[in-house]
């Protein structure tokens, strides 16, 4: 029973839970920046570039069929270099990486506290040394 216990306990620690939370948000924060990038704004460069779908574009390895589609080469066997789809990957990163650096910087900011100013520092007293020699001073007069 220590093992389950064990487990149980590491389980339901507050890190663990933030942990799970955070990647099932990521998980969704991702399928809502994808979305935004294949449906928004990939057609957008698409029409700037003359009509190029980005996630067709590739380079057959194999031998010399063209095909119109990455679909068609697979379906056929053919390997292909398909460069067009890491464009889109990278397109992805750039805008998930951007949205949760404004997510934080907005937190950030939020949990930032004013700052107060600065208490004006009181005038500081007389060393132990310079009490100490004061006071030889005054039984050495007695």
């Amino acid at each position: 029973m220590g093992f389950i216990k064990e487990f149980k306990e590491f389980a339901m620690k507050g890190n663990v839970m933030d942990m799970a939370v955070g990647v099932i948000i990521g998980g969704a924060f991702g399928k809502i920046v994808t979305s935004l990038v294949n449906d928004m704004l990939m057609p957008v460069i698409s029409l700037a570039t003359g009509g190029i779908d980005f996630t067709n574009l590739f380079v057959n390895l194999s031998d010399d069929v063209k095909y119109k589609t990455i679909a068609e080469a697979t379906e056929a066997g053919a390997s292909v270099f398909a460069y067009g789809q890491f464009i889109q990957n990278i397109l992805d990163f750039i805008i998930i990486a951007f949205c949760i650096f404004l997510m934080i910087k907005a937190m950030n900011k939020l949990n930032r506290k004013k700052e107060e100013p600065a208490a004006p520092e009181e005038p500081k007293g007389p060393t132990q040394e310079e009490l100490l020699a004061e006071i030889r001073d005054l039984l050495k007069n007695k």
